[in-house]
C-alpha cells in the first residue's frame, strides 16, 4: 500500500534480528510509544492492534524486516520504506550523536513525518513475481561465490606455476573438467590425460619447475576442490536462470522488456523484478534509481560540474551498461547515437553509458504502458 503524505500516526522500526525497536509519533509531534518488540508474529500483530492505519516505516525491506511488512499488509496499513542512507544522513539532523537502536527508530518515524518525500514504497508483488526476485536474488549469490572461488583458484595456481594460471580460461568446461580432475600442472602432467588442454598444462609444467612433493599434493586437493565448485556453481546459476525465466513467461513486462534492443532475458528478468514501475513519476528519476543520471553540483556562478553518479542500484546499472554493447555496431537508432557520441570525443565507457540513459526512456516507457518496443 502506497503511505499518505501526512499519517495520522507512525510506526517507525529500527528493525533487528532477534527483536525490533518500535517508536511511534503522532501527527503533531508527540511521542506515544517507544520500546524494543520481538520479531515474532504475535508481538508485532499485538503493536500493529493498538494504531490501526498507521503507517509503518522500516529501514531494511528484505531478511531481518520482511515480517514487519508481511503482517502490516495482512492487516491492511500502510508501509514504507527509509533506505539506509537517507536514515544516516537524516540522523544528523537531531540531536546528539549516540548510536542506538531506540534513537535510530526516533530518527526513522520523525523523518517520515517530516519529510515523506525521503520514503520509498513498498510494493505489493504476486507470487510468481516474488518467486522470481528470490530466485534472481539466490543467482546473483551463486555468481559471486563462483568469482569468489576463481580468484581463489587462480591465486592458487599462480603461486604454484604461473604458466599454467596464464594458460587456464576458467570460462571454458574443458579446463574446469580438467583442474577438478587431476588438480594442478604436475597433477594434470602426470595423469597422462589427453586434449590440448592437458598439452598446454603439461607444457606449463615442463617449462617450470616442480615443488616438492607434499606442496604439489596440497595444490592438487585445492585445485581439484574449487574447480569442481566453480562448475557447480555455473550449474546451479545457469538452472536457476531458466527457472526465472519460466516463472516470469506469463509476465507482461518482462515479454515487453525482451523486444528492447539489447535486452535479453537476464536484464529483462532484472528490471522486471527490482523496479516497481509505479514509484517513478518519469524516465529522470529511473534513471537516477539506475545509477546512470549524472550528478550535477552547482553553487552560484562559479563552481558547476556534472559527473557520473556513483549511487543507484549497482546490478541494474551494470546490466543496463554493459547491455548496450551488443548496440555498439547496430544499424539502428543507439547504434548511430554510440557513434555519434564517440565522434564528440568521449571515450568507449562514457558513450555506453550515453547509450543506456537514451534507452532508459524506451524501457521506462515499456514499463509504463506495458507495450512492446516500437522504432
Amino acid at each position: 500500500m502506497a503511505p499518505p503524505a501526512r499519517p495520522e500516526i507512525v510506526i517507525g522500526l529500527d528493525v533487528g534480528k532477534s527483536a525490533h525497536w518500535a517508536c511511534v509519533v503522532a501527527r503533531e509531534g508527540e511521542l506515544l510509544a517507544s520500546g524494543p518488540i520481538p520479531n515474532r508474529e504475535n508481538a508485532i500483530d499485538g503493536l500493529y492492534a493498538q494504531y490501526p492505519g498507521a503507517l509503518v516505516v522500516v529501514d531494511q525491506v528484505r531478511n531481518i524486516g520482511a515480517l514487519a511488512l508481511s503482517r502490516a499488509r495482512a492487516a491492511g496499513m500502510p508501509s514504507a520504506y527509509l533506505p539506509g542512507l537517507a536514515a544516516h544522513e537524516a540522523a544528523r539532523l537531531f540531536g546528539g550523536d549516540a548510536k542506538t537502536d531506540e534513537r535510530d527508530a526516533e530518527v526513522i518515524a520523525r523523518t517520515a513525518l517530516g519529510v515523506p518525500d525521503s520514503l520509498s514504497g513498498v510494493p505489493g508483488r504476486g507470487e510468481a513475481l516474488e518467486a522470481a526476485r528470490a530466485l534472481s536474488s539466490q543467482r546473483d549469490h551463486v555468481v559471486a561465490c563462483a568469482t569468489r572461488d576463481k580468484n581463489r583458484l587462480r591465486a592458487v595456481l599462480l603461486e604454484s606455476c604461473p604458466a599454467l594460471e596464464a594458460a587456464v580460461d576458467l570460462s571454458d568446461r574443458r579446463w574446469l573438467e580438467l583442474l577438478a580432475g587431476f588438480g594442478g600442472a604436475w597433477g594434470i602432467a602426470r595423469s597422462g590425460a589427453e586434449g590440448p588442454q592437458a598439452e598446454a598444462a603439461g607444457e606449463a609444467a615442463a617449462a617450470s619447475t616442480a615443488p616438492p612433493p607434499a606442496l604439489v599434493e596440497a595444490e592438487n586437493r585445492q585445485v581439484r576442490f574449487l574447480a569442481a565448485r566453480i562448475s557447480e556453481a555455473l550449474d546451479e546459476a545457469g538452472a536457476l536462470e531458466a527457472e526465472t525465466a519460466a516463472l516470469l513467461e506469463g509476465d507482461e513486462t518482462y515479454a515487453c522488456l525482451l523486444t528492447v534492443p539489447g535486452i535479453g532475458p537476464r536484464t529483462a528478468a532484472q528490471l522486471a523484478v527490482s523496479v516497481d514501475i509505479g514509484r517513478f513519476p518519469d524516465h529522470d528519476h529511473l534513471a537516477s534509481y539506475c545509477g546512470i543520471a549524472p550528478r550535477v553540483r552547482s553553487s552560484g556562478t562559479s563552481v558547476r560540474s556534472v559527473r557520473a553518479s556513483r549511487r543507484g542500484d549497482a546490478r541494474l546499472k551494470s546490466l543496463l551498461i554493459f547491455s548496450c554493447n551488443s548496440l555498439v555496431r547496430s544499424s539502428g537508432r543507439y547504434g548511430e547515437y554510440y557513434r555519434a557520441c564517440r565522434a564528440r570525443g568521449m571515450g568507449h565507457g562514457r558513450a555506453l553509458k550515453a547509450v543506456a540513459r537514451k534507452r532508459l526512456r524506451a524501457i521506462y516507457a515499456v514499463m509504463r504502458d506495458r507495450v512492446p518496443y516500437r522504432k
